[in-house]
């Protein structure tokens, strides 16, 4: 029977989280009910993006875009927009309504008119656990092409006309590392896509897998051919279940239709993939630790060189890109590498994915032709700062990159120009901070972080994480001096200097950028004994202001009974009883408990 609609239900992790599993029940009994149920496709996808609108469902042919939609809003979507046609424009995303009532195509909708999506070309378009859905999408016609009709230089040539860089921090051309590999002769050599993503915040190789995770498989193969492996390791850590179960259905869908195992395409290739799952360390997203953890060592770093291009898994020559990485490479091969070289600008070509979250309206995933400015992915993709707050900085590069503050928004999206600024493009995450952040208080959390993940193989690492974050734990407390300020400086500098791996090297930079760009922020906790941004506890004070209500909100949900006042009166804290959780300053409807 024809069906005249398409309804898309997002999946990905975060829509799972707020219900979204229960959705396609709903559908599935009301559309029946209507009579109607076998007009309509139901389709369960990856991730849209706009993870703070989720769950999202999208109607096909008018592509409506339905927002936190919930399970008693499927009911009203089947019998008035699948039975009678009619939009139901309560439910609609705010932006993707025109004045007139009009419906907006998906790349009118201003969260998206600035992107250009080539990893995620096909994230929330297609069921990632249908292969003849990515095939519709000309998925492995990359891999038809680079088989039958190139040789592995060929690809490696194609590779570095494109431009395209690791998307996994570093930013060394792919090609580049596949021609190293290409030319170091063995009788094994392996490729691994390193899906062990660790930053807090960051949930971009989550979604490639979850919503498209054949492209992960094919850029995989091409990058075996490339440079003459016939194995495949796929390393994700276990933190990722559906992600893990996404692969596993791929891998036999592809092995099923013979585009993996023996002899794909009759060309005489062949070339297996296996899942390795990590346990969950951060360490683990360094190639060398990776490397050791595939072995079944304990995932700590070794020394380079040898780098794995020569000397990798089980001392073979080894190729790591990311997922992302591999994500771009199907695109390129099969649409050319001019094609992918006319996105971005010159040294820095194609588009980068981030994760943007903390203070910011529209929470999600994005993907930008490198090139474009702070501002414009905060401002016109984020939708600027929730209560019209202001903008203090930009964290990229997670617990490895630095704060860029809010003067230099202008830059372009870079690799050279982040690191310039003091932080670093990274995996990709992206986290804005508001002028109600402290900065030494997001340098503790950070630091907190990598101490608890550091392999502990090299004293600079093991110990100076350590001794970073006692000294911040002293500045936050107010109980530093300027000295102990000079000498957290002195230390970071030389774990970053004298660290084994990428881990110890970057650890220290959120310290060093953040004395660079907001020094006075950290000599007000220790001369003034004042947090500016109200966040740490040893130097804040709750007091309430004469715009109180006295709605008794504030006491009624004090955990130790420290408030006083009648309704309709102001209230009062007393100080000495508080123990500063912050209940009374988030309940207040009209804000009017504020920090001192």
């Amino acid at each position: 029977m024809f069906e005249r609609s398409h309804v898309l239900i997002c999946s990905g992790s975060n829509c799972i989280s707020r219900g979204s599993k229960s959705l396609r029940n709903e559908f599935e009994e009301h559309l029946s009910n209507l009579g109607i149920r076998e007009e309509i496709k139901l389709v369960n996808t990856g991730c849209v993006g706009l993870c703070e609108q989720g769950p999202f469902v999208i109607v096909y042919p008018e592509g409506v875009f339905y927002a936190q939609v919930k399970n008693k809003d499927i009911k009203t979507i089947c019998e008035e927009h699948l039975y009678k046609g009619r939009i139901v424009e309560k439910l609609v995303f705010d932006e993707a309504l025109s004045d007139k009532k009009e419906v907006k195509a998906f790349d009118e909708i201003k969260f998206y008119s600035k992107q250009t999506r080539v990893a995620l070309r096909n994230c929330g378009l297609i069921n990632p656990d249908d292969i003849e859905e990515y095939i519709a999408k000309e998925g492995y016609h990359g891999l038809g092409k680079v088989l039958t009709t190139m040789t592995p230089q060929e690809v490696i040539d194609e590779m570095l006309k494109s431009g395209l860089r690791g998307r996994g921090g570093g930013g060394f051309p792919t090609g580049r590392k596949w021609d190293f590999a290409l030319k170091n002769e063995s009788d094994q050599k392996y490729v691994i896509c390193n899906a062990d993503e660790g930053d807090p915040g960051a949930f971009m190789d989550r979604a490639l897998l979850e919503g498209d995770p054949h492209s992960i498989l094919e850029g995989l193969m091409i990058a075996g051919y490339a440079i003459g492996a016939d194995k495949g390791y796929i390393y994700v850590r276990i933190e990722y279940p559906t992600a893990i179960e996404k692969l596993k259905t791929a891998i036999s869908q592809a092995t099923n239709l013979g585009l993996l195992g023996k002899n794909i395409f009759d060309t005489g290739f062949n070339f297996d993939i296996e899942l390795r799952l990590g346990a969950g360390a951060f360490v683990c997203g360094e190639e060398t630790a990776l490397i050791a953890s595939i072995e079944g060592g304990r995932g700590m770093s070794r020394n380079k060189p040898p780098f794995p291009a020569a000397k990798g898994l089980w001392g073979k020559p080894t190729i790591i890109n990311n997922v992302e990485t591999l994500a771009n490479i199907p695109a390129i091969l099969h649409m050319g590498a001019d094609w992918f070289a006319r996105i971005g600008v010159e040294g820095n070509r194609g588009t980068k994915v981030f994760s943007l979250g903390g203070n910011i309206k529209n929470a999600g995933l994005v993907e930008v032709p490198l090139g474009t400015t702070l501002r414009e992915v905060v401002y016109e993709i984020g939708g600027g700062i929730p209560g019209n707050r202001a903008l203090k900085a930009v964290q990229t590069g997670g617990p490895s990159g630095g704060a860029i503050p809010e003067h230099l928004m202008d830059l372009p999206i870079e690799y050279e120009t982040l690191v310039q600024a003091g932080s670093m493009m990274g995996s990709g995450g992206m986290v804005v901070i508001d002028e109600n952040n402290c900065m030494v208080d997001i340098c503790r959390f950070y630091l907190d972080f990598t101490c608890e993940e550091s392999c502990g193989k090299c004293t600079p690492c093991r110990e100076g994480t350590k001794k970073m974050l006692e000294m911040l734990e002293i500045i936050s407390s107010g109980e530093g001096t300027l000295e102990d300020i000079d000498r957290l400086e002195e230390l970071a500098k030389m774990v970053k200097n004298s660290s084994l791996c990428g881990l110890g090297q970057a650890a220290p930079n959120p310290i060093l950028s953040m004395l660079e760009h907001f020094r006075p922020e950290f000599e007000s906790h220790v001369v003034e004994k004042v947090c500016p941004g109200g966040v740490c506890k040893p130097l804040i004070k709750l007091v309430v202001t004469d715009t109180c209500i006295g709605c008794t909100k504030c006491a009624t949900n004090c955990p130790v009974d420290c408030i006083e006042g009648s309704l309709k009166e102001m209230h009062k804290i007393d100080t000495s009883k508080c123990i500063k959780c912050g209940v009374c300053k988030n309940i207040c409807p009209v804000e009017a408990i504020v920090s001192v």
